[in-house]
């Protein structure tokens, strides 16, 4: 039997574009659709296309993780196993593990004749959204033998948005999630580390389905389908690239635009979720307190309730390399527990 990805019974998750409704494409971490099904043969469908490093899907079937390596380009069939002796229905989680390294289209599954597709149970009416970076994306986190350490060599194969404290918080508050989270970026454009040499910042990227430019026209995103209660701004970590002026020149002009920007970027994201709870922060990783500083600043200025800065316990001091899962599962404990004490709107936590 195969399944079309515009079957009502599958349940989407995150920002996704549905240009064409038997392709959708996947572009961001966290991004997800389940399944629940009968018998034991499975198959999914995938077109990939990559930007840079390998490229791998996650899907967790029955409570186990797994990933498949995908191809640089193309379509594949993935065969999965299925235990089919413990139990005869099953549920299925795709996912995307990695950033904008690639985008993928899902084509659909196919499990096997005279077996049902079955309805999901009711999804939660709890929704984060994410603006960050690698930290954000869960990038590097299931090196676990380097917690604490610089990261290894690595081609994306340690890299998933499972793991990452985005998403731990999300399922500690059951909450849907949108990450729009890439390794290396920063606020502005021509600053961090992602697509050099022609760095495109949140700024620019905050708006968007697809961002990268390596896979053709910018397009724009619409913020009417998924209204969040909680949005979390995790951005100031690779704004030091190339030059950290928060930390030599506070009240350099540099710096004084940087603010002055990120309170722009603040007073966008309220103008599309008037209601909503705004939490900023950076993470574990570490960074010069500078940069806390210019977003606690920029917290205070605003003068409004509901825009909040968070700082963890070992903010800014927890790694120097990308977090781990011990570490993200720290950061996830303590941002739950900070989002449980807010009053959110419509949200009975």
């Amino acid at each position: 039997m195969r399944i079309y990805p515009d079957y009502e019974e599958l349940v989407y998750n995150g920002r996704i574009d549905w240009s064409n409704r038997k392709e959708p494409v996947f572009v961001y971490p966290c991004t997800s659709v389940e399944m629940r099904f009968t018998g034991s043969r499975l198959k999914i469908y995938i077109k990939n296309r990559r930007a840079y490093w390998d490229n791998y899907i996650g899907m967790i079937l029955d409570g186990k993780q797994m990933k498949y390596l995908l191809p640089a380009a193309g379509t594949i069939a993935l065969e999965v196993e299925v235990e089919q002796a413990q139990k005869e229905e099953h549920e299925l989680l795709i996912f995307k593990r990695q950033d904008a390294c690639h985008e993928f289209a899902f084509l659909g599954a196919e499990i096997g004749e005279g077996e049902r597709l079955l309805k999901l149970p009711a999804i939660s009416e709890r929704r984060i959204e994410i603006y960050g970076d690698s930290v954000s994306a869960g990038e590097v986190s299931e090196a676990v033998d380097f917690v604490g350490k610089e990261d290894p060599e690595h081609n994306g194969e340690y890299s998933n948005s499972w793991y990452s404290y985005a998403w731990m918080t999300a399922r500690r508050l059951n909450a849907r999630i949108q990450d729009i989270a890439q390794g290396g970026i920063a606020l502005m454009d021509g600053t961090g580390w992602f697509h050099a040499p022609d760095y495109i910042g949140m700024e620019t990227a905050w708006d968007k389905i697809h961002y990268n430019p390596d896979f053709g026209k910018m397009t724009e995103w619409d913020f009417t389908g998924y209204i969040p209660q909680v949005v979390i701004v995790a951005i100031g970590q690779n704004d030091s690239n190339p030059e950290d002026y928060m930390k030599e020149d506070y009240d350099g002009e540099k710096a004084v635009e940087w603010r002055e920007r990120y309170k722009g970027f603040l007073k966008k994201l309220r103008a599309k979720y008037p209601r909503a709870q705004i939490v900023c922060c950076t993470t574990l990783l570490c960074h010069d307190r500078a940069w806390d500083g210019a977003v606690g600043q920029v917290v205070q200025e605003l003068r409004d309730d509901k825009i909040t800065q968070y700082l963890f316990r070992r903010n800014g001091a927890g790694t120097p390399g990308h977090l781990r899962i011990p570490e993200a599962e720290e950061m996830a404990e303590e941002l739950s527990a900070y989002i449980k004490g807010l009053d959110i709107e419509g949200w009975d936590l």
